[in-house]
Parts: C-alpha cells; structure tokens; sequence
C-alpha cells in the first residue's frame, strides 16, 4: 500500500513542477515500501540519499520558476524549502553515522510536510506562473 497517491487536489498547474512533484510521491512510496517489506536497513540510506537529492534539485528548479517569473512570494517560500532542507540533511547524516533508522515517524513527517507544502504554498504560485507564461 502506498503511503501517498497523487491526486489532482495536488496539482499547482505548472506541469513541471506536477511532474516533479510525482516524483517526490514515488520516492517515499518507495522509502515507505521497503520499510514495510523489513528492508529499510538495506535500502534506506541510497533512497534517502537520492530523496534528499532529488528535493534539492527540485527546491532549485521551484525557485528558478518563481525568480523567472516575478513570483513576489519566492523570499518566504525559499525559507520555508530551506528549513526542511536542514530537517532532512540533519536526519540523512544521521542515519548514514548510524545514529538513526528510518522510521515511520519520518515517512509520516516528510508525506505531511510535502503535501501541506504543495496544498498550501506551492498552489499559491501556480495561477501566478499560469499568468505570467509557464504552465
């Protein structure tokens, strides 16, 4: 069973950012999946490495949008990206000296985070990226 599943009341309407999006839902289905399957020890530390990747590189290109296209509210959401960037660094280095496994507190921590973000800020930009020429 999936720990997200992506619906339309996700999307911000800048099908990029949808498309990475989706990508953000599969990767901690698929952190959620080995945990499940008794493999969080084997797998975790490659997933979570590439999730925290994937979360910078997707930060980057959300800013890159916002920055191209005047979005005024960029300042406050790049704090909001690089606080959970810290949160997340934090708990990947962590893990990776062994100090921490990952957990369900974590999955459930990172599902809640990512889609209050997306519901609440991200839809925020995307009627502002529609208007000023990015869909």
């Amino acid at each position: 069973m999936a720990l997200l599943n992506w619906s339309t009341k996700y999307s911000v309407g800048v099908q990029s950012m949808d498309t990475q999006h989706k990508v953000l839902f599969g990767m901690l289905n698929d952190l959620h999946e080995a945990m499940m399957k008794g493999q969080a020890q084997n797998v975790s530390d490659p997933l979570l490495r590439k999730l925290v990747s994937y979360t910078h590189d997707h930060f980057s290109a959300e800013e890159a949008m916002m920055a191209s296209t005047g979005y005024q509210g960029i300042a406050q959401h790049r704090i909001e990206h690089r606080d959970l960037i810290k949160q997340v660094d934090e708990f990947a280095s962590r893990c990776e000296r062994g100090e921490s496994n990952l957990n369900l507190q974590l999955l459930n921590f990172l599902r809640n985070w990512l889609t209050n973000h997306i519901q609440q800020e991200d839809q925020k930009y995307g009627p502002w990226a529609n208007e000023h020429g990015r869909k």
